[in-house]
């Protein structure tokens, strides 16, 4: 019965907190204004070596929208940044030398800020970063 009671408790005092820092602006309402993101979920990059796919890596895009950009604006283009993500992956593979079950964050980040011009129009990305990489398979590591 006690148990219950420290549980209640606590979860009143996060709904309190949550409710005070809404009103209040939230936690970061001091610091500026902070660029809306974008997370593009679950996109299957496959990993292809010695023309064969070895593995899919499932990534979590986290893209930074730029100047006067609304995540709402940005979230009908996303079938056409998954689109371009996944064929440019078959075409020139985004493969670290030795694991199998990742893929090159930098190399990923790099091309979404060449291509999303052309994908969502000018100044609409001021960053992109991988967030989250799962693999399909755990194992891969090569050893040469």
């Amino acid at each position: 019965m006690r148990r219950r009671d420290i549980f209640a408790l606590g979860t009143l005092a996060l709904a309190a907190t949550a409710a005070s820092q809404a009103s209040a602006g939230g936690p970061t309402s001091s610091s500026g204004s902070v660029s809306p993101s974008l997370n593009i979920a679950g996109v299957g990059i496959p990993i292809i070596a010695g023309g064969r796919i070895r593995n899919y890596v499932f990534v979590t895009i986290r893209l930074t929208l730029g100047e006067g950009q609304t995540p709402e604006a940005l979230r009908s283009k996303e079938p056409y940044v998954r689109d371009a993500l996944v064929r440019q992956a078959h075409r020139t593979p985004f493969v670290l030398a030795d694991d199998w079950t990742r893929v090159d964050s930098d190399a990923i980040s790099t091309w979404l800020m060449r291509a999303a011009p052309s994908i969502s129009g000018a100044n609409s990305i001021s960053a992109a970063e991988v967030a989250l990489q799962t693999p399909r398979r755990r194992t891969g590591v090569r050893s040469t």
